[in-house]
């Protein structure tokens, strides 16, 4: 593997996002709250820089329907919207009372966006709106990812401090579908499966990467755990192009890039 290019930040990265206009060009969120626009082509210097969050930016999410705008999740509780042309951010949201550690644009609505909190809360968002549309009180503890669905534009899914994985249907939102513990510590990152509508992968501090088939029978819906990190395990993510391919990174400075045995079975 060799590093193509190397930029410089003033603090820690959080997250990073690809354009969905430009091959080159990605976003990353920083511990002093800056958002950084950089392009591969390019000098060192990022082309935008923008500093409107008050705190660290735990997250950013292209939005995948109109590809020019991005959103950011930040631990002074707010939601911004942004498009990487414009100076400042488009529209800022605050009806969340704690940490905002993740943000999702829907893959069906073009304006339709969530974000997960430590308020134990998840909000859905319409851009065409000012307020929030809808609320759901998630978990008993802090939420720390959410993630649609990919076939299904109702459904969505989030992970929690509490240890387990619930997956909501927006037209019944006051009780979740299924709860999924098993977990042994909290649920740092879910992701819905692009090739199968049944399978989401999880990743925890347990140091454990977990896979789940919410179509199973009650109590065998983990179907494959992948524990060979030594450390907590802080990302997943599914390759788009090779089925059931996953990639896992932990705080034991290792990538794992694997297909779990039995997903490809179901």
């Amino acid at each position: 593997m060799v590093m193509e290019r190397v930029y410089d930040t003033q603090d820690g990265l959080y997250d990073l996002a690809w354009s969905e206009t430009n091959e080159n060009q990605l976003v990353a969120s920083s511990g002093d709250g800056s958002i950084t626009l950089w392009d591969a082509t390019l000098s060192d210097f990022p082309v935008q820089n923008w500093k409107e969050h008050q705190r660290e930016v735990f997250s950013v999410d292209w939005n995948l329907v109109t590809k020019d705008v991005f959103s950011s999740g930040s631990w002074d509780h707010t939601v911004k919207i942004w498009n990487p042309q414009a100076p400042r951010s488009l529209q800022t949201y605050t009806e969340h009372t704690h940490c905002v550690y993740s943000t999702a644009w829907s893959p069906y609505n073009p304006t339709l966006l969530m974000s997960g909190s430590g308020d134990q809360t998840v909000k859905i968002w319409d851009t065409k709106s000012p307020r929030s549309v809808q609320t759901i009180f998630a978990h008993n503890n802090e939420v720390l990812s959410v993630d649609w669905n990919k076939y299904n534009p109702d459904m969505l899914v989030t992970g929690s401090v509490d240890k387990t994985i619930k997956v909501w249907d927006l037209r019944n939102p006051s009780r979740e579908v299924i709860c999924l513990p098993g977990h042994e510590y909290a649920v740092r990152k879910v992701k819905c499966s692009p090739h199968r509508a049944n399978i989401i992968a999880s990743a925890s501090y347990d140091m454990s990467v977990r896979f789940w088939d919410i179509n199973a029978p009650p109590g065998q819906n983990m179907v494959d755990v992948h524990d060979a990190h030594t450390e907590f395990v802080l990302g997943v993510d599914w390759n788009l192009y090779v089925e059931g391919q996953v990639a896992t990174c932990a705080w034991d400075e290792n990538v794992h890039v694997f297909i779990p045995p039995t997903i490809l079975q179901r």
